[in-house]
């Protein structure tokens, strides 16, 4: 069976606002575009997969069962688009707690390129931050950085593309 490529995407400030430490599901708005860009990129053929980090749980910010009824409420308003989520990948860790799921760790992408067939080098992981990059990177995907201000810091990895929204996300990958 082929291979298939996916969009791999931060959660907090890239699908949804971000909330700092979201613990309701009413703190989910998502931002502007994203989920008619993900029915795009679906019909295009991309898997589609969450690739977070909240430590909010490890610091003791919000509970699990707080982190999962934010998740439900995503999860629940893609579906009600026609999106379907591959899956979604959450680091509960703190930084301290060296964890090898935590991003910029490749780890949680390269578990979904096992048990999902997937692609890496066709694939892209779209995020808002640094770290999100350096994680799409030691994946060896192709990435973008969603940022309305079209600046890289520069301590941040380089990303393939800058994005000022979702729109110019999907014609960026359309365009590959």
């Amino acid at each position: 069976m082929p291979k298939k490529a996916a969009i791999f995407f931060d959660r907090d400030g890239t699908l949804i606002h971000d909330a700092h430490y979201p613990s309701k599901p009413d703190d989910v708005r998502f931002m502007p575009g994203a989920r008619e860009a993900l029915i795009q990129l679906q019909q295009q053929g991309f898997l589609l997969f969450i690739i977070s980090n909240q430590s909010g749980i490890g610091r003791g910010y919000i509970t699990p069962e707080e982190a999962e009824s934010v998740y439900r409420k995503v999860a629940a308003d893609l579906e009600a688009s026609g999106i379907k989520l591959g899956y979604a990948y959450y680091c509960p860790h703190s930084p301290d707690d060296n964890c090898q799921c935590r991003k910029p760790s490749p780890y949680m992408l390269m578990d979904a390129a096992d048990k999902f067939n997937l692609e890496i080098s066709r694939s892209f992981m779209v995020g808002d931050r640094g770290v999100d990059i350096e994680t799409g990177k030691r994946a060896g995907c192709r990435t973008i950085l969603l940022r309305e201000n079209l600046i890289v810091e520069e301590q941040e990895s380089q990303p393939d593309y800058i994005a000022a929204d979702w729109s110019k996300i999907v014609a960026y990958i359309e365009g590959k």
